[in-house]
């Protein structure tokens, strides 16, 4: 098969900008193969099975396949190999374009001792027959087995033959080849082995990952499986990988870097929310190194003098070789130093500059860190890892049951209402579940199973770590159609809030950013923190909530810093909704208070935040306010708050539709002299809000009670005498003021 039959030459766009997700299909696990939409294949000028080149902080190239159906068009599916090829985290944006790909001459690859002594190079030629590659790239032994002229099962029975079962997991380093660029290797291309192969402890730990359970101060190279693959890092492939090639580089070979005037000094700070599994992944990487490990928390909560001294023993210990792991260090070194603090960063400098040791440490809280810990002589590197995604918890929530007895499961739907869930919550969750369906076995007798009921109620019972230090709007079962009436209110919400979230791909394609927020006002009473209730389970959002001036604080930079953090949470927990109620308190017109200018400094946090450098994914701020004259004004401009909807108070058929809503749980007498009318009583409550209509009935219910504790359903008596109690609290004046203010916009 020819050059041009393999890869094509159609003209088509020059690139397209895409958004980069992992691919967690198991067939493509690895194999350089990038899943694009059909539509985007066809843009490209490209046809199935031909290459691209994908530019992230590098650029690599992989072969195109077609996505699944449902895939979005704006999404590219990449294996965790491509995506550390390429240099992107997940959901960051990657461009795709088509690429000329030469047949290669020759190429050399890298690997570990037991590869390269025990696989002929015929056999790795069969191995890596038909992938794309370029000088830096990883590639793994699995053929590409995928598209035309690639069947290599004899490459697969030669290496499982010659390596056994880790030719699987191998990882191998594209050293050199020619022509330069980017190349394919052809049945006639010659693949040998070169110089500068990694270590089996290295390529080992790549492949096989830690063991997440062990607490072990000091851990040796185990022979024995870990319980953590590297399979099972979901979503942290990535990282991983780079905290691997960091280590191979400092440890195994120190003489590279040296040769070209850099130090082999390596100090990592990997930071990330707590439970998202950062000490996991180091212990993954280092599984086959030795390890001394010290609890930050632990060793925090010592006297003065006993912290030096067990910081000082491990730095002794590690002296011969290994990875010093401290966890949580923000524990042992906080951000407002202690005359200790000193002595053990001293501690830490000797760690580091002994040849063959390495420093990582781990923080939740890496704002709270003494500053000195990121001296270019100690972590002088940041590893960063994010919440899971719904792909990526789905992925977790089958490696945590892949074991468990269960009937079918519906993964998609526990991901889809799991959003800021870390790996430990989904553990939580599962181990809830797990205590359900164990108390049914044992009350019914027979061999216990997971059901889907048990993690649905298990939903109810966990809240997650990322959503711990906010306050949330209960969300419950409340959807949009149970908001009575509100039509042109719930339409507006849906297209500002639930159609970004939901389509992305429609506004990548037409060439448009979905807004950054929406402005509910209205007057009291009409049902704008309900809507957001209602809107937060339709679209099944986490929502971050903040009352009035909840965020002010009279500390200079704290209100500001708690700005920032409030946003941070919602971008690690997206997609998900933060919601400003009483924001004219929050963010009023500036340069009008007295209060030092803490005002005005929330503000402008709040400005740069919705509109600065960082941009807002799946994000979506919602202010409610009944005084939008007194907000700044240059937060309702266009790339900020920038739809403003104004929630009418509810004529009568919106009273109606309230009404209805309000009793269905309400026993309400439907015939006879007492049968209550409620499309004539909505018709009568003439300045009655939302809120007034619901305290209607719940009032009429109490009357109902108060006639008789034994009563089973309200009557229009009661309804009669509850509106003597109930009245209308609708003022005229200020609604007719904010009416003004909606015609004036």
């Amino acid at each position: 098969m020819t050059e041009t039959e393999l890869f094509g030459d159609e003209p088509g766009l020059s690139h397209l900008r895409l958004t980069a997700r992992l691919n967690t299909s198991a067939l493509d696990s690895r194999r350089g193969v990038v899943r694009l939409h059909p539509e985007v294949i066809a843009a490209l000028g490209l046809r199935e099975w031909d290459a691209v080149a994908l530019t992230g902080a590098r650029t690599t190239a992989a072969v195109v396949g077609i996505a699944p159906s449902g895939t979005p068009t704006g999404t590219a599916l990449l294996d965790d190999v491509t995506l550390s090829n390429a240099g992107l985290r997940e959901n960051s944006s990657v461009i795709v374009a088509p690429v000329t790909v030469h047949g290669a001459r020759s190429v050399t690859v890298s690997g570990s001792r037991l590869a390269t002594t025990s696989i002929s190079p015929a056999t790795l030629r069969q191995a890596l027959l038909g992938k794309v590659m370029t000088v830096g790239d990883t590639v793994s032994l699995l053929p590409r087995d995928l598209g035309p002229g690639t069947s290599t099962s004899a490459a697969t029975t030669a290496l499982a033959s010659s390596v056994g079962i880790t030719w699987t997991s191998e990882l191998l380093t594209v050293t050199s080849v020619d022509p330069p660029g980017t190349v394919s290797v052809q049945p006639n291309s010659s693949v040998t082995w070169g110089d500068g192969g990694v270590s089996d402890a290295v390529a080992s730990s790549v492949a096989a990952g830690g063991d997440a359970i062990g607490q072990a101060t000091v851990t040796a190279p185990s022979k024995e499986p870990p319980a953590v693959t590297y399979d099972d890092l979901k979503g942290n492939h990535t990282q991983a990988g780079r905290l691997t090639e960091w280590l191979k580089l400092s440890l195994d070979e120190p003489s590279l870097l040296e040769t070209l005037g850099a130090r082999a000094n390596l100090g990592v700070l990997v930071s990330g929310p707590a439970g998202v599994g950062k000490a996991t992944l180091v212990r993954a990487v280092c599984a086959q190194r030795r390890v001394v490990e010290l609890d930050g928390p632990e060793v925090g909560a010592l006297r003065a003098e006993d912290r030096l001294g067990r910081v000082s023993s491990a730095v002794s210990t590690v002296r011969d070789g290994g990875v010093l792991l401290i966890t949580d260090i923000d524990a042992l070194l906080p951000s407002t130093p202690e005359p200790v603090s000193t002595l053990i960063l001293n501690e830490l400098r000797t760690a580091v500059a002994t040849p063959g040791v390495a420093f990582v440490a781990t923080s939740a809280r890496p704002d709270n860190v003494d500053p000195r810990l990121r001296d270019p002589e100690l972590c002088d590197r940041e590893l960063g890892l994010s919440l899971p995604d719904a792909a990526t918890r789905k992925a977790l929530l089958e490696v945590l049951l892949r074991e468990v007895p269960a009937d079918d499961l519906q993964l998609d739907e526990i991901a889809g209402r799991t959003p800021g869930f870390v790996v430990a919550d989904l553990c939580a969750l599962v181990r809830e579940a797990a205590l359900r369906a164990a108390a049914r076995a044992s009350a019914d007798g027979a061999p216990p199973r997971l059901a889907q009921a048990d993690l649905t109620g298990a939903l109810t019972v966990i809240r997650p770590l990322s959503r711990s230090a906010t306050e949330e709007v209960s969300v419950g079962s409340v959807t949009l159609d149970d908001v009575g009436d509100m039509t042109e209110t719930k339409q507006a919400l849906t297209e500002a809030v639930l159609w970004p979230l939901q389509h992305p791909d429609t506004f990548e394609r037409l060439g448009i950013e979905p807004p950054r927020g929406v402005l509910l006002y209205g007057p009291p009473g009409c049902g704008k923190t309900f809507v957001v209730r209602a809107l937060a389970s339709s679209g099944r959002l986490s929502v971050h909530a903040v009352k009035g001036a909840e965020l002010m604080d009279k500390w200079v930079g704290a209100s500001e810093k708690a700005v920032r953090e409030l946003f941070r949470r919602a971008r690690d927990s997206a997609p998900s909704l933060v919601f400003l109620d009483e924001i004219d308190a929050l963010a009023p017109r500036r340069g009008q208070s007295f209060d030092s200018g803490v005002t005005d400094r929330v503000v402008a946090s709040l400005l740069t935040e919705l509109d600065g450098i960082e941009p807002m994914r799946s994000v979506v701020v919602l202010g409610a306010t009944n005084r939008p004259d007194l907000i700044d004004p240059a937060l309702l401009r266009p790339g900020r708050l920038e739809r403003l909807v104004f929630v009418e108070p509810p004529d009568a058929e919106a009273r109606r539709e309230i009404l209805r809503t309000a009793g269905k749980s309400i026993p309400l007498v439907t015939e006879g002299d007492e049968a209550v009318d409620l499309d004539a009583l909505a018709g009568e409550l003439d300045g009655y809000s939302a809120a007034d209509c619901v305290a209607l009935l719940r009032e009429a219910a109490m009357t109902a009670m108060r006639r008789s504790i034994d009563a089973a359903d309200v009557t229009a008596a009661d309804v009669e005498a509850a509106r003597e109690a109930v009245r209308p609290s609708l003022d005229p004046v200020q609604v007719d003021t904010l009416r003004a203010f909606s015609e004036g916009r």
